[in-house]
């Protein structure tokens, strides 16, 4: 598809769209409107203007009809369609866009489900990472992986026992530069007209956090200078421990020691989770698109047990476990009878290939068909939004050692339970995870 929201808002001089659903009766609504003016000088946000502020005297409203028509008059009414029925199928709350046409950035809050944050007494009813895509991205699959993403943390919330709904930013805009007060600022109204807080994900520095915080807005957490540094070590923490608990699932035993571990990816999250197969004594397969990450990897950890495959080769080795912490979207129908893998369970996000729950479902009753312990990610890959969760309501008495106690114990006593019931229902782990958190989140 080759129409965008965003050039229909640009035509018709508009700065605000939000398409929203009403998962309990099936209706879709959308509005758009233009909200302020493009003189707005967006690195004063919060300094002499808020999101309560006017900021332009020619404001325009279009409700449902009048926003169809324009779509309609552009010939774009189908893709706004297409894109309602992605809402519809994943049972999502609402996209809400953010345009400033001066810097060309194009910010969307994905919002799956506000339930869990329904009078939390917080400024934030929701929880979800900023991402950010560029603009010569196709904008229909950017919405995909945004409204993937918000659901799934969602249900990561839920497993993670925090009071807020899920959610998930995406931005098309060119990389940021962190001297932009213009561009920032307009990202900290965006990100606090949409009742979120976040941290900075993929194409976003995570310094960005520390300068929105400085300049804008306290509901971003995740920067260096924070009170908890890079979440990738909490999150790694609790994928070995989720591990650990698999291993005991099949063997009898949560020891790693001599087990054959594959893993994809040696970034913030997958270094940190080696570095604990290692000390167990597991034997690793490692890859990562970068060739210098590996060299350095492998240099650092000489004396341990490490071979390294292509990106290419790494879904085809034989291991115990294979632990994906890259890129989402690995696991197909056709490439899981290749696999030579005991049991799946790695940090990466959305690793089925999948666009709703009853996809994940089914690629996981397909896993499990051919032999392979399969348990979706968000159920114990929410060692950063745990982090998340403490910097944003403690700020700097956030302490490191609540989150990692309150990891271990969520992903060592929660993943138990859920491999030891599913097998009692016989029904798959990635099954058991979503019945039991559907029955709040959809209030089943």
């Amino acid at each position: 598809m080759h129409h965008s929201i965003f050039d229909i808002l640009e035509k018709e001089d508009l700065n605000r769209l939000t398409i929203g659903h009403d998962w309990r009766t099936g209706t879709c609504h959308v509005s758009s409107g233009k909200m302020w003016d493009h003189s707005t000088v967006w690195a004063n946000y919060n300094k002499i203007f808020s999101t309560s502020t006017p900021l332009t005297s020619d404001a325009v409203c279009h409700g449902a009809a009048s926003t169809r028509a324009l779509f309609r008059k552009h010939g774009a009414l189908d893709y706004l369609e297409s894109v309602i029925e992605l809402l519809r199928k994943g049972q999502h709350h609402c996209i809400d866009c953010f345009f400033d046409n001066k810097n060309n950035i194009r910010f969307m809050n994905n919002v799956h489900s506000d339930v869990l944050g329904v009078n939390n007494r917080s400024h934030a009813l929701r929880a979800g990472g900023i991402r950010r895509h560029g603009l010569d991205e196709e904008e229909y699959e950017v919405i995909i992986d945004g409204l993937n993403l918000s659901r799934g943390m969602s249900f990561k919330n839920f497993a993670a026992r925090i009071p807020y709904g899920g959610c998930k930013m995406t931005v098309m805009m060119e990389p940021v530069r962190l001297d932009d007060m213009g561009a920032l600022g307009f990202l900290a109204y965006a990100l606090d007209m949409s009742r979120a807080f976040t941290g900075p994900d993929m194409g976003f520095p995570t310094e960005l956090a520390d300068v929105l915080k400085e300049h804008f807005t306290r509901n971003i957490t995740g920067g260096p200078g924070g009170p908890l540094g890079a979440t990738g070590t909490p999150t790694a923490f609790g994928t070995y421990r989720a591990v650990r608990q698999a291993v005991r699932f099949v063997k009898g035993s949560p020891s790693l020691r001599g087990a054959k571990i594959a893993v994809q990816g040696l970034g913030a999250v997958g270094v940190p989770l080696c570095e604990h197969y290692i000390r167990e004594g597991a034997a690793l397969v490692v890859t990562d698109i970068d060739p210098d990450i590996v060299d350095r990897f492998c240099s650092t950890h000489q004396d341990a047990d490490i071979e390294v495959v292509p990106p290419q080769d790494i879904l085809f080795v034989q291991a115990d476990v294979f632990s994906p912490c890259a890129t989402g979207g690995i696991l197909t129908m056709d490439l899981i009878p290749r696999l030579r893998f005991k049991i799946i369970m790695g940090a990466a996000n959305n690793q089925l290939k999948a666009s709703s729950r009853e996809e994940e479902c089914s690629l996981a009753r397909e896993l499990q068909r051919h032999g392979i312990l399969f348990q979706v990610a968000w159920w114990h890959n929410l060692g950063g939004v745990l982090c998340g969760r403490e910097e944003y309501e403690m700020q700097h008495e956030a302490s490191m050692d609540n989150v990692l106690a309150r990891v271990e114990q969520i992903c060592t006593e929660h993943t138990w339970s859920n491999l030891t019931e599913s097998h009692q229902l016989g029904i798959t782990p990635t099954e058991h995870a979503y019945a039991s958190a559907e029955n709040v989140i959809y209030q089943a």
